[in-house]
């Protein structure tokens, strides 16, 4: 006679997953409601990025930039990550640092919403909080500073210089979204913060097909409520940042974002963040370009994160 044991727990632990392995593979949301007024023959679907353990997509790269100054050495056991961040990388860096037993320390500018600076204390990031008007380039000089004082005490992750940040896109994003749409995207657009998403999803898509669109997004002026997207004419450009990449530039408002934010909610029950709703407007810009050219269309774009960090945000209640 065989007699069946129970599981040990030694046993089933084999079986579980990391909190590393837990980026990516977002799921591919299809906008229904928003786009009812479009042909049956344009789609436009959104990756699903908040379901990354850490909220959002910069989960994607800020795993990548630890992963490989792990490799190369720069990031060791007894070396503080640094950065500046608007947030969500921040909170990524910190998630990971956490688990990893790393120090971290962040730049943000004082105005990030409430929600993320009180998400980054409770993972036990240190904070430097900068002046709100010089915005995410103030926080930039900030920490240039401090690491130009004592460069072998930190390890500095430059989030919008360092190439770790496009390709984590590269071998991920792109990837799943050739794959989750069966080959047949036809653009693809992102908004432009560190620039990391366009360029990697992007040059990825690319190498799949060369005629896949590839649209970017920006505030459509200096002073803006778009948190997490840069102006590029008038900001320190990211290294790496190429602005001859997109096959077109779109600049979206304040305003028509934070309306989609609210019809996103309340139409299609998708409680995102702003980027996010910056993302919509921009889709459905291009669909409607299509439609109006009796042209068809299979449109993707990317939600960063949802609405929880911005609830705080008198805008939700109009």
């Amino acid at each position: 006679m065989t007699i069946a044991y129970p599981e040990t727990v030694s046993s089933i632990m084999h079986r579980g997953e990391t909190l590393e392995n837990l980026v990516g593979n977002t799921p591919l949301l299809r906008l229904q409601r928003v786009t009812a007024h479009l042909p049956e023959n344009i789609a436009v679907y959104a990756k699903a990025e908040w379901t990354n353990p850490g909220g959002s997509v910069k989960d994607r790269a800020a795993l990548n930039i630890i992963r490989q100054a792990e490799r190369s050495g720069a990031l060791h056991a007894g070396k503080i990550l640094v950065d500046s961040t608007s947030g969500n990388t921040g909170i990524a860096y910190a998630m990971i640092g956490a688990a990893k037993g790393y120090r971290v320390k962040l730049f943000l500018p004082g105005n990030a919403s409430p929600e993320r600076i009180a998400i980054l204390r409770a993972y036990g990031a240190e904070l430097v909080l900068t002046d709100p008007l010089e915005g995410s380039d103030g926080a930039i000089r900030a920490v240039r500073t401090m690491v130009a004082v004592e460069p072998e005490r930190y390890f500095y992750a430059d989030q919008y210089n360092n190439p770790a940040n496009w390709q984590a896109h590269y071998n991920t994003t792109g990837a799943e979204i050739w794959r989750q749409t069966d080959g047949t995207v036809t653009h693809f657009l992102a908004g432009l913060g560190t620039s990391g998403t366009l360029m990697g999803t992007g040059r990825r898509l690319k190498d799949f097909n060369r005629d896949v669109q590839i649209v970017a997004l920006q505030p459509d002026s200096p002073f803006h409520g778009l948190e997490g997207l840069k102006h590029m004419p008038t900001a320190i450009k990211p290294g790496i940042y190429d602005e001859t990449f997109a096959d077109e530039l779109l600049e979206i408002g304040t305003e028509e974002s934070h309306a989609m934010a609210r019809r996103l909610a309340r139409e299609e029950g998708y409680l995102v963040g702003i980027s996010s709703a910056t993302a919509a407007v921009g889709a459905l810009k291009v669909a409607e370009q299509l439609a109006e050219a009796g042209q068809s269309g299979v449109i993707v774009t990317l939600f960063p994160d949802n609405a929880y960090k911005y609830l705080s945000e008198k805008f939700w209640q109009e």
